[in-house]
């Protein structure tokens, strides 16, 4: 396994939940690579833009969302440019309770020396 390839995804994700948490689309953005890919159940959503992106989170987080925590963040594969993680996704509400929590697989890519989150595939439920 490449250890900088792992310490890549790890702080791409990092900085993704910080970015999500402090709600910045822009910081949201640099986390991911566009297109950008979710598979939950058998439907595939594509965000061709950031534009959309923070506007359908909350749409899936639901309205009482506050926070979303990793519960772990697992290498599964890992090659020079790609990584894939198994991750546990926690979301809680304003008050600080559990929402939901969930097992996602994220792939985590460089491209032109940039790593971001390409795709994802969870069994994740809309909670709007």
């Amino acid at each position: 396994m490449s250890n900088s390839a792992i310490q890549a995804a790890l702080n791409t994700m990092q900085a993704h939940v910080e970015a999500l948490n402090a709600r910045d689309p822009q910081a949201i953005a640099k986390t991911l690579h566009f297109p950008h890919y979710r598979l939950s159940g058998t439907e595939v959503k594509v965000w061709e833009t950031p534009d959309s992106y923070m506007d359908d989170f909350h749409r899936r987080a639901g309205d009482d969302w506050g926070h979303t925590e990793w519960g772990h963040l697992r290498p599964v594969q890992v090659s020079a440019d790609k990584v894939h993680l198994d991750v546990e996704v926690k979301r809680f509400n304003t008050a600080g309770d559990p929402l939901v929590s969930f097992i996602s697989l994220w792939a985590i890519t460089q491209v032109d020396g940039i790593w971001a989150a390409k795709l994802r595939s969870s069994f994740a439920k809309d909670l709007s």
